[in-house]
């Protein structure tokens, strides 16, 4: 029987494995944001994925390469500084593939991302809040270098993150748009996202898409996002493959976050809120064509944060370490 065509095919498929499902994730056109008639707004909705988040394609990435490179041996425990999504989806597939995992992350993060870690069956191990993803990096590379039972996938500097997206979700955006992207926006974190999708359109289509990075002024607690001026630039980010960064607020990302929700109905990470007023931002400087941007992660993992139902100033008040 034939598929139906790409436009409204379910995202769906049969898998013999919860990890094989992993991508193939739906791109939603956002009508309602799009600020001229000729310029289409489109989100992947990488919360799709079994975890929730675009991490879920990283994660899988990381341990594939790590298998195949032969670095985990019976005894190895997988050692990640993460804020929290890599962290849950190396939980999800450590368990299903017999694997023990401990995860460095700040000691202020969510509840619901703890809870998740544990509930998959992940040791934690917190760093200083007050020193955000920096310090739990710092934390676990002093843990690796003093004990060789670990092993390190290390998604700020392993090739296989930006790869997952090169082999990965860029193909998809390409196939689904008939190669027709004028300008992709995804956040500055670990640069896996913005490299490997970057990389692929530059060699695809050229000058003709423009890559943007959503990236959080200095001091600005954006999650899931980092500053460079923060002094931690990944090792996987190459900044000539960016055609613009264009600095975005917390408030932004709140702001943003519930625009979503409310004018599109995408319940979204806070992260995605930053990148939607990018993405809105670009489109607003177009006459026509394609915006493509990244929905990040859903927003269950933030309930507890209050983005959602307390008045925006009394959460911008909040300890800015909520958001690690």
């Amino acid at each position: 029987m034939a598929l139906p065509p790409l436009e409204n095919r379910p995202c769906a498929g049969r898998y013999g494995d919860i990890v094989q499902s992993i991508g193939n994730t739906p791109l939603i056109e956002l009508k309602r944001l799009s600020p001229k008639p000729g310029v289409r707004i489109w989100a992947k909705l990488e919360s799709a994925n079994p975890t929730g988040s675009v991490k879920d394609r990283v994660a899988k990435a990381l341990i594939e390469d790590a298998e195949e490179r032969g670095t985990i041996g019976p005894d190895s425990i997988i050692l990640e500084p993460t804020s929290g999504n890599t962290g849950i989806a190396l939980a999800m597939i450590c368990r299903r593939k017999g694997y023990r995992l401990k995860v460095v992350m700040p000691d202020n993060v969510t509840r619901e991302r703890s809870d998740l870690l544990r509930m998959y069956g992940a040791e934690i191990v917190y760093s200083p809040g007050d020193q955000g993803s920096n310090g739990a990096v710092a934390l676990a590379e002093k843990m690796a270098r003093e004990d060789a039972q670990y092993v390190m996938p290390y998604q700020y500097g392993n090739p296989a993150n930006p790869l997952a997206h090169y082999n990965g979700t860029a193909l998809e955006i390409l196939e689904e748009l008939d190669g027709e992207i004028d300008a992709f926006v995804a956040g500055l974190g670990t640069g896996g996202t913005l490299m490997g999708n970057g990389r692929r359109f530059k060699e695809e289509l050229g000058d003709r898409v423009k890559i943007v990075a959503a990236e959080p002024m200095q001091g600005e607690p954006v999650q899931g996002l980092r500053s460079l001026d923060d002094g931690f630039i990944p090792p996987i980010i190459d900044l000539s493959l960016l055609d613009r960064k264009i600095f975005v607020t917390n408030e932004d990302a709140i702001v943003w976050t519930r625009k979503l929700l409310d004018e599109e109905g995408l319940f979204a990470g806070v992260s995605s809120g930053a990148i939607a007023r990018v993405a809105v931002r670009i489109a607003n400087e177009m006459d026509e064509g394609n915006v493509v941007f990244i929905v990040c992660d859903d927003g269950w993992k933030y309930l507890s944060s209050g983005i959602y139902t307390k008045p925006i100033e009394e959460i911008e008040n909040l300890d800015s370490t909520v958001w690690w």
